[in-house]
């Protein structure tokens, strides 16, 4: 018994020390990034890897806002504006069309969601070209519409409402809302979407992050610098090959990344009340 008791010690103590190994290797790109925007271009390239914060952050900052025109408010403002209508698109009418495939027995129903998993396997870099040319005889180029509308078809995002419909949803309450007089879009609004909020919290979390990292669609649409994006505005600080603030592009990569963090944090108690429903048996 004391063999076996030393034994699953040693094995907890393995465990906790692989997570705790795995957890610092996750942290440290972005604690080197954090640091980075600290330092001098001559510091970054002679110092591999720093352990601690320079002196060069002032000097940094005034490089993104005066020498580069770096507007960061005017960044966040239009990237929560494409992230944030991204998100809304995505998240309803892709729980939308989810409902649909499992409350409703139509004959076109599993053909339907054969085609939404084709579509899934077509990048789309392929589509690019013939839909920067249909924006661009549309007159929608230097305008948001572009990057936030085509976000109502997401078909990762309604495999995963689907899938978590699946496990989750019972015919019977919405039986007993009809009976009740409910409309079926305020049953949908009202009943099924509440359930779904730790799928919804999860792929919104996806969503934000994709879109706010998007650098491609920005770059090709957007030509007037009163409608980049952050990521449209980072790649700006790269400069020329003959001067690159390296210290000045990791800092407007570290202002790129916090609300990233705050939509994480904020959204993560649902992720983890999804995984506990996940996880009980009636």
């Amino acid at each position: 018994m004391e063999q076996k008791s030393i034994g699953s010690y040693l094995f907890k103590a393995l465990v906790y020390f692989v997570c705790i190994f795995l957890g610092l290797l996750s942290v440290y790109p972005f604690f080197v990034m954090i640091l980075n925007a600290t330092r001098s271009t001559n510091e970054i390239m002679t110092q591999a890897i720093p352990f601690f914060p320079s002196s060069y952050l002032d000097n940094n900052m005034e490089v993104i806002t005066k020498s580069r025109q770096f507007d960061a408010l005017l960044g966040f403002r239009n990237s929560f504006i494409v992230a944030g209508g991204t998100v809304i698109c995505a998240i309803y009418f892709s729980c939308l069309t989810a409902y649909a495939l499992i409350a409703y027995n139509w004959k076109l129903r599993q053909p339907f969601f054969t085609f939404i998993m084709a579509v899934m396997m077509i990048p789309g870099q392929i589509v690019s070209i013939g839909f920067y040319l249909m924006v661009y005889r549309l007159g929608y180029t230097n305008n948001f519409l572009p990057l936030i509308l085509p976000a109502i078809a997401a078909p990762g995002v309604v495999f995963f409402m689907r899938q978590y419909l699946l496990a989750t949803f019972s015919i019977d309450i919405v039986n007993s809302a009809r009976i009740d007089g409910a409309g079926e879009f305020g049953i949908f609004n009202r009943i099924v979407l509440p359930m779904m909020k730790p799928a919804i919290a999860t792929q919104a979390i996806f969503v934000f992050v994709a879109s706010w990292n998007s650098l491609f669609l920005p770059m090709i649409l957007l030509t007037d610098s009163n409608l980049y994006t952050m990521p449209r505005m980072v790649s700006l600080l790269r400069g020329n090959i003959y001067s690159t603030e390296f210290g000045a592009i990791y800092l407007g990569i570290t202002m790129s990344v916090i609300p990233i963090f705050i939509v994480y944090f904020a959204l993560s108690k649902y992720i983890i009340s999804g995984v506990q429903l996940g996880g009980i048996k009636e």
